[in-house]
């Protein structure tokens, strides 16, 4: 029998696209929480020995390895389970789209948190820049799915899943409003259940 996927999250961080995933793939898996604060598991043992980098996602395969960070988590899930549909194939150019909305949300989007999440004691000034260079990648994202159902058409992706975390972060952290056609989306995301399975796990 195959071992099951594990992955190491903690919850309200950017393991939860790749927890949503695991439940779009509708597979057997594993889950282990792990404080942040002190980085350990809840089973024991240390975060560190998982993974040198001591943060999450850390997604362990069959094999035993780890793979790590959210984009290229995620477009592996998406890549070795091509029947559940969470991404375009590869070799045509709406893949080579999709991937580059995936280093947005990853790059230009999450990344910019920093600021809010772990810079030691930002002036208001800084939240500010942060805040307006924030609200222009959300007019991006806004913009990018106009009229569409999620952010590459009308199936459900991999950058869905990213794009809700990050879009909730963003309100969490800056306490601004989004556009309608985004707080629609989101409306959709969170009523998607996957997504309530994934809040359910980690609240328990």
């Amino acid at each position: 029998m195959t071992t099951p996927l594990k992955l190491f999250y903690a919850t309200g961080v950017c393991s939860l696209p790749v927890h949503i995933v695991l439940h779009e793939l509708g597979k057997p898996f594993e889950v282990i929480r792990v404080d942040l604060r002190t980085k350990k598991l809840a089973t024991g043992g240390d975060l560190a020995d998982v993974t040198p980098k001591s943060y999450v996602p850390a997604l362990e395969l069959a094999d035993g390895s780890i793979l790590t960070e959210t984009a290229v988590i995620l477009r592996y899930l998406a890549d070795t389970n091509p029947e559940a549909s969470l991404a375009p194939r590869h070799g045509g150019i709406d893949r080579v789209r999709f991937d580059e909305w995936l280093h947005f949300i990853s790059t230009e989007f999450h990344k910019a948190f920093a600021t809010f999440t772990i810079m030691d004691r930002p002036s208001e000034e800084s939240k500010r820049w942060a805040a307006e260079r924030l609200a222009k990648r959300v007019t991006l994202l806004a913009d990018g799915l106009g009229a569409r159902t999620y952010l590459f058409g009308d199936s459900f992706t991999v950058l869905d899943a990213y794009a809700f975390w990050a879009l909730r972060m963003y309100q969490a952290l800056t306490k601004a409003e989004l556009p309608e056609t985004l707080r629609a989306y989101m409306t959709r995301l969170r009523d998607r259940p996957t997504v309530r399975s994934a809040f359910a796990a980690e609240a328990a």
